[in-house]
């Protein structure tokens, strides 16, 4: 009885070290910034500066499938898969683009970059470029994002725009904020750019 009272208490220790160390390391991740213009009923309305962006784009084969050759490709540029074997940091969010015809992925670059200091990829495939400046509609949610659970959240999205009287510009995006074994404090968007005047 006392060696299983150990072996749960230990357990327990290690799981609680382990999810603080997930949730310190996820906080010391730069983020892309952005404004925080409207919180409207359900959604929020952000403006989101231009930054730069390494994307990938390949043929559907499956959304999980793409999206982990697409982010072993973008990984491998960042620790080193480029013309100076220059090692730059990951940021947060990762972006997945929603509604188009080839999976496409895109990380978010350091600010303190500019276009000039970047190394060329190793993989052509990759492009760098700047993001759409502009206001953007964004939904948050927490947990686990599934491929069916994603779909709700977009339609969920939609139909409060369309309540709303905003009407989405281009394609929309899931963003990724946890690495894979974060197990709390898990946190998504949905978002897609929209007309919007002060």
């Amino acid at each position: 009885m006392k060696i299983m009272s150990i072996i749960t208490i230990v357990v327990i220790l290690f799981f609680t070290l382990f999810f603080y160390m997930s949730y310190a390391a996820n906080r010391k991740v730069e983020r892309q910034p952005y404004d925080l213009v409207k919180i409207e009923d359900g959604f929020e309305i952000r403006f989101y500066p231009k930054a730069i962006m390494a994307t990938v784009s390949k043929p559907r084969q499956g959304e999980e499938r793409g999206a982990n050759q697409n982010f072993r490709t973008l990984a491998g540029y960042i620790f080193g898969g480029n013309k100076t074997e220059k090692k730059i940091a990951m940021t947060a969010p990762v972006y997945m683009a929603r509604d188009t015809e080839t999976n496409k992925m895109s990380f978010v670059l350091p600010s303190g970059y500019k276009m000039a200091d970047l190394p060329d990829p190793n993989d052509t495939s990759i492009k760098l470029h700047y993001s759409d400046e502009g206001y953007y509609a964004a939904l948050p949610f927490g947990g686990f994002a599934g491929e069916s659970k994603i779909k709700r959240k977009e339609e969920e999205l939609k139909q409060l725009l369309h309540k709303k009287g905003y009407e989405g510009v281009g394609s929309y995006n899931y963003l990724g904020y946890n690495a894979p074994w974060d197990i709390i404090n898990r946190e998504n968007d949905i978002i897609v750019k929209i007309n919007y005047t002060k």
